[in-house]
């Protein structure tokens, strides 16, 4: 993503401006501590730089910035489901247009909260009434929670993820510790296997690990730096990289793209949680940098 080419449209404050980028309004954050972007189009993060930091975040250089298009890279939101287990793939919330709710911000960085509720086009499609909230929390460290609220007059159960795709120096060169030793191979008709303590790169790679500890570390030799991926209200950490044969089959990411990133994702996977009317459900993931 080429940030000269952001056109900005209003400054809402010294540190959030509102820019257009390929047609797409974007969130820019500029503060001491950190600087950020949030597409309107689907709730979506596309990168996070803490002061002094290489980018966090991964965003494909090939990245369509379609209104009918999940971006490939940054902080995706699946929701309300994961996976394909219903059509659209991961759910309608990466693809719809969500508003802006309030910007706060203070010494120690920027808070902005958009929103997304039901309308005709989600109720064709998932015939459930909600509210949903994504808050972005930017300073040193970047925290983001997504909220749902069952708003209907019957239970409906939901699952979902928070896509995140970090930025490393060479994933071959990278290891994961954290996730625990059971997981569901997706690339191995969904069966289930147990794994080592640590976990390195040699081919395409897509798991559920479920019973993962509440920090993920991305060990990333390479950027001399480990990344802390700290999750709350998931039931599971998915883990991705396509490798050469997977990227070479994507429209949007470069062949060589699978070599500097990595997804793990906070995920509520399976048959997720269900909420009554009334009540919330919050899938946050809490991203730090430390040097190694």
């Amino acid at each position: 993503m080429d940030l000269l080419k952001l056109k900005t449209i209003n400054a809402l404050s010294d540190a959030v401006t509102i820019c257009e980028y390929e047609g797409m309004q974007v969130i820019k954050v500029t503060h001491p501590c950190a600087e950020a972007g949030i597409t309107l189009h689907g709730g979506h993060l596309l990168w996070f730089r803490p002061a002094g930091e290489k980018d966090v975040i991964w965003l494909s250089e090939k990245a369509e910035f379609s209104p009918n298009k999940a971006l490939r890279g940054g902080i995706p939101v699946c929701w309300p489901w994961f996976g394909r287990v219903a059509t659209p793939a991961h759910g309608f919330a990466r693809t719809s247009m969500w508003s802006l709710i309030e910007h706060r911000e203070n010494e120690n960085g920027v808070i902005v909260e958009l929103g997304l509720t039901d309308t005709e086009e989600t109720l064709a499609i998932w015939p459930n009434r909600f509210d949903l909230k994504i808050t972005f929390e930017i300073s040193s460290e970047l925290k983001v929670k997504l909220t749902a609220t069952n708003t209907d007059d019957h239970n409906w159960s939901m699952s979902g993820a928070l896509h995140s795709y970090f930025t490393v120096g060479d994933v071959r060169d990278i290891r994961i510790e954290g996730m625990g030793p059971d997981y569901i191979d997706g690339l191995k008709n969904a069966e289930t296997f147990k794994g080592g303590e640590s976990l390195a790169f040699t081919e395409a790679l897509d798991r559920v690990y479920t019973s993962p500890e509440n920090t993920v570390t991305i060990k990333d030799s390479p950027n001399s730096r480990n990344l802390l991926v700290t999750n709350q209200g998931h039931n599971s950490a998915v883990i991705w990289n396509p490798w050469a044969d997977g990227a070479a089959g994507m429209g949007d990411m470069d062949d060589d793209g699978y070599l500097t990133m990595v997804c793990v994702e906070s995920t509520q996977h399976g048959k997720g949680v269900t909420l009554q009317p009334g009540e919330s459900h919050t899938l946050s993931t809490t991203i730090a940098v430390k040097a190694q």
